[in-house]
């Protein structure tokens, strides 16, 4: 359920997590940004941007990734579950937001292993 962000608790803090899913591997990465005080006007501004109640989450399918995004700001919170295909404008750059303040990095891949003959896998 989907609610409009109050601009009446500018001290309440504001956490966005997003968390994607899927992709070839079927990795799950998470990220959680909690902007500074001083950034939290243009945060809220972000979240009303994205329009919460228009998302359809339709459009799986395989190696698509999902994306679930959550905003807590003041007593309101907000929930999508968002299609690879609809992560454009505003929900782009939320999500972009919050990964670049979560300090993203790419997900590291399984290391790969090569089996020897006669003897254990040997990390590559």
């Amino acid at each position: 359920m989907a609610h409009s962000p109050d601009r009446t608790g500018d001290d309440a803090p504001i956490a966005v997590i997003v968390v994607r899913t899927g992709g070839i591997a079927g990795l799950r990465r998470e990220w959680r940004a909690e902007p500074p005080p001083d950034e939290r006007g243009r945060w809220i501004e972000l979240i009303e941007q994205c329009p919460w109640d228009e998302v359809t989450g339709n459009g799986r399918g395989a190696d698509r990734f999902s994306w679930d995004v959550t905003a807590r700001c003041a007593d309101r919170e907000h929930d999508a579950t968002l299609a690879d295909e609809e992560v454009e404008g505003p929900w782009r750059r939320l999500i972009d937001e919050v990964r670049e303040l979560a300090g993203s990095s790419p997900p590291r891949a399984p290391r790969a292993t090569t089996g020897r003959r006669n003897g254990p896998p040997t990390a590559v």
